[in-house]
């Protein structure tokens, strides 16, 4: 069972794609709004873009790896919607956790 901390409701997809700002990264596109709440949710997307199953899956396990790494640094209140771009396939963790940090510290959501 996924917990709160998990975007899955189509009306906050859409809201985000809405209302959210955007941050272009290397490796991915980060989408955030403020969600009213006193905890973070967050969601990794992978399109066909990035490549077969197996790629996808890599991304999004990669983006998590990255942001897990990150998130006790990240400001609390925010729906994140992570997208991963076809250029993080020859990615390795090091170059996305690097990447993550300075895109959420353009988007001032590091503390």
């Amino acid at each position: 069972m996924l917990g709160p901390d998990v975007l899955r409701d189509k009306r906050d997809f859409d809201r985000l794609y809405r209302k959210g700002a955007k941050v272009h990264g290397r490796y991915f596109v980060i989408i955030f709004a403020r969600n009213g709440r006193s905890y973070n949710r967050r969601a990794f997307l992978a399109s066909k873009k990035v490549g077969n199953a197996v790629a996808r899956n890599r991304a999004r396990r990669l983006m998590k790896e990255a942001h897990r790494s990150l998130a006790s640094r990240v400001k609390i209140g925010y729906d994140l919607l992570f997208i991963a771009r076809n250029t993080i396939a020859g990615a390795g963790c090091p170059e996305v956790t690097r990447t993550m940090k300075a895109s959420l510290s353009k988007g001032k959501l590091l503390e």
